[in-house]
C-alpha cells in the first residue's frame, strides 16, 4: 500500500486528491499486468494524519526505524477489530456491491448492515453495538450513526431494491443472461403480531399460533440469488409465482427462459402465464396425479423401475423415475409410525384395564389423534369393542400406497430435441440449491429471524439485506473451500485482528492506526481470497453509539 496524490483540473482550478492505494497483479490470456486500486480517499483528512500514515507505510517492514523516528515514550492501545471487516469490504467490492448500492450515507449504512449480518446476526440496535467494536467508520469513511439511521436506510433500500437487483443482475451476467431460473417459497414465523406483513397462513416451520411472512427466492441455474420478494403471511405459493415471471421477463429482459419449481408451485394457471411470457417450465406432478394417470393407462407402474423413462402425452413430456433409497426410507418410516401407534394402543389398553372407571371413548380418541398426527390413519382402522382398542391395517390400501414409494414424475414442455430427459431431471434436482439458500438464510448462518421490525418497507429491506449477505457468503465459501474452516469460523478468526493506536508521551500520534502482521492461520484466510491485509488505517474521530442504553432498560432488583 502507498499514498498517491492525484491532480485534476476543472476550469482554472487545480484539485488534488490524496488516495490510499495498493498494487496488484491481474492475470489474463495475454499475460499479467500490474494494476492499482483505491482503498480509501484521504483528501478530507488533516495533513498531519496523511503524513503519519505515509511514514508508517514507508517503515512498515522496519518497526525499529519507526520507533527511532518517533523517539518518545510510545504506548500501544488495542483499537477496533479490522480483519473481518477488511475482507468483507474487499469481497463486496469484488461483487460490485459497493458501486451498485452507492456511496451515499444510506448506501454505506446498508453495506454495513450486510457485513453485520455476516459477523453477528441480530437487530439494528445490535448492529450499532457491533460497529463500536469494528473499524466501520475508518474503513467505510462513514460518520457516526444510531439505530434510527439504520431503520431509515432499510426503508431507502426497499425503495431501491428493484434498481439494485437489475444492476446486480447485469453485473453478474454481463456476457450472457441465464436461460434457466430456479424458484421456491418459504415462510418465516414472527414472534410478535405487529408486523404489517404478518398474517396467518400455511406455516412450514410447524409453529402453531404464530403469524408469518412469505418469502419467494429466485435463483439462476447455479444457485445464485437474483431476486427476493416478501409477501403477506396468507399468500399462497401460486400467487407469488406470477410476480417472478413478470420480473424475469420485464425487468431482467430475459426471453428464452425455463422456470423450475416444485410440484406445488407450477400448476395449470401458472403454466398459462409461463406460456404467455414465451417461457418453458420444469416441475413435478403430485402422487394423486400420478395415480390418476396410472388408472387412465397413460402411465404404467413398470416404467418407474427403469433408471430414467420418458412418456409423452398431449404434447407434454413426463420423465419418470423411482429412487430405491428413498423407497426404503419411506417404507422404514411408515413401519415405525405404524408400530408407534400399535404400542400406544397397547398402553391405552393397559390403562383401561387398570382403571375400570376410565372413559374408553377418550382412550380411543387419543389413539385416533396419534395415528392422524403420524399420518397413518388412512390405512389403519381403530375400534374399541368391549373396552379393548384394536388396530387393524388395511393391507390392500397399504399395498397401493407402497407401490409409489420413491416414485416421482417430472413434467416439462421443453422440446425433446433440445433438452434430453437426463438434463430435465438434473435441472429439477438443482432446486436443492434454493433449499440450501433458504436453510442458510432462515436457520443457518444468516438467520433472517427473529425479525426485529414492524413496517412493511423495513421488513422487505431486512430480507433483502439477508439475500445480499448470502451472495457475499457464497463468495467467501468459494475462496475458502480448500481450507479446513467454515465461513463462520473464518470470520471469527479474522475478527481477532485488531488495529493498534499509538500514544507518545501521553498524546495520540496524529491519526495513525497501525495493524500488526496477522498470524499464520489468519494470513492463510487473506491469501486464499487474494487479499492483502492492511498495515495502517486513518484514525476516525467519530464514535458510534446506540440511542437506547441497556442499563436504562434493565429492571433494578
Amino acid at each position: 500500500m502507498y499514498i498517491e496524490r492525484v491532480k485534476s483540473r476543472q476550469g482554472d482550478k487545480v484539485y488534488t486528491q490524496v488516495l490510499l492505494r495498493e498494487s496488484y497483479r491481474e492475470r489474463g490470456e495475454t499475460g499479467s499486468k500490474v494494476k492499482k486500486r483505491t482503498l480509501l480517499n484521504l483528501t478530507k483528512y488533516p495533513e498531519s494524519v496523511i503524513k503519519t500514515i505515509d511514514l508508517a507505510l514507508k517503515h512498515k517492514d522496519s518497526p525499529d526505524e519507526l520507533d527511532h523516528l518517533l523517539s518518545g515514550s510510545v504506548k500501544q492501545i488495542q483499537g477496533r477489530s479490522v480483519g473481518a471487516l477488511w475482507v468483507l469490504l474487499h469481497v463486496c467490492r469484488e461483487l460490485g456491491l459497493d458501486k451498485i448500492i452507492g456511496s451515499s450515507r444510506h448506501g454505506l449504512l446498508c453495506l454495513w448492515m450486510v457485513m453485520a449480518r455476516l459477523l453477528d446476526q441480530g437487530s439494528r440496535l445490535s448492529a450499532v453495538r457491533l460497529a463500536e467494536e469494528h473499524a466501520v467508520c475508518e474503513l467505510l469513511g462513514i460518520d457516526p450513526f444510531t439505530e434510527d439511521a439504520l431503520y431509515q436506510s432499510l426503508e431507502w433500500l426497499c425503495e431501491q431494491q428493484d434498481a439494485i437487483e437489475q444492476k446486480l443482475f447485469k453485473k453478474t451476467y454481463l456476457k450472457q443472461a441465464p436461460t434457466l431460473f430456479l424458484y421456491d417459497v418459504t415462510s418465516s414465523y414472527l414472534e410478535g403480531d405487529q408486523n404489517e406483513l404478518g398474517d396467518w397462513g400455511y406455516n412450514r416451520d410447524k409453529k402453531r399460533g404464530k403469524k408469518q411472512i412469505v418469502i419467494g427466492l429466485l435463483c439462476s441455474d447455479d444457485g445464485t440469488p437474483v431476486s427476493v420478494r416478501v409477501f403477506k403471511g396468507n399468500t399462497t405459493d401460486l400467487k407469488t409465482f406470477s410476480a417472478q415471471i413478470e420480473k424475469t421477463a420485464k425487468e431482467f429482459g430475459c426471453r428464452q427462459v425455463t422456470m423450475v419449481g416444485d410440484r406445488g408451485m407450477i400448476k395449470s394457471a401458472q403454466i398459462e402465464e409461463i406460456k404467455e411470457a414465451g417461457f418453458h417450465y420444469i416441475t413435478a406432478i403430485t402422487k394423486p396425479q400420478v395415480r390418476a394417470m396410472l388408472n387412465s393407462g397413460v402411465l404404467q407402474l413398470g416404467l418407474f423401475d427403469s433408471d430414467l423413462c420418458e412418456v409423452e402425452h398431449e404434447g407434454i413430456r413426463y420423465i419418470l423415475r423411482r429412487n430405491p433409497l428413498r423407497a426404503v426410507e419411506l417404507a422404514t418410516s411408515r413401519a415405525r409410525r405404524i408400530s408407534a401407534v400399535q404400542v400406544f394402543a397397547e398402553q391405552q389398553n393397559r390403562y383401561l384395564a387398570d382403571h375400570p372407571g376410565a372413559d374408553a371413548f377418550k382412550a380411543i380418541q387419543r389413539v385416533w389423534e396419534k395415528s392422524s398426527k403420524l399420518q397413518v390413519d388412512g390405512f389403519m382402522k381403530t375400534t374399541c369393542p368391549e373396552r379393548t382398542i384394536k388396530v387393524e391395517i388395511d393391507e390392500q390400501y397399504l399395498a397401493q400406497v407402497q407401490e409409489l414409494d420413491g416414485c416421482y414424475a417430472l413434467k416439462t414442455d421443453l422440446p425433446i430435441e433440445d433438452v434430453p430427459a437426463q438434463t430435465v431431471h438434473d435441472r429439477y434436482k438443482d432446486l436443492a440449491q434454493v433449499e440450501q439458500a433458504f436453510r442458510t438464510c432462515k436457520t443457518g448462518h444468516l438467520e433472517v429471524r427473529p425479525i426485529y421490525v414492524r413496517k412493511e418497507s423495513r421488513t422487505r429491506g431486512h430480507v433483502f439485506i439477508v439475500m445480499l449477505a448470502y451472495l457475499v457468503r457464497r463468495q467467501l465459501a468459494k475462496g475458502w473451500r480448500d481450507l479446513d474452516v467454515t465461513v463462520e469460523e473464518g470470520l471469527k478468526k479474522l475478527s481477532t485482528l485488531f488495529a493498534v493506536e499509538h500514544e507518545i508521551d501521553g498524546r495520540q500520534t496524529g491519526g495513525m492506526l497501525s495493524v500488526p502482521q496477522p498470524r499464520s492461520s489468519i494470513a492463510q484466510l487473506f491469501s486464499a481470497l487474494a487479499i492483502t491485509p492492511p498495515s495502517a488505517l486513518p484514525r476516525h474521530g467519530g464514535r458510534v453509539a446506540s440511542r437506547k442504553k441497556l442499563s436504562g432498560r434493565r429492571k433494578s432488583k
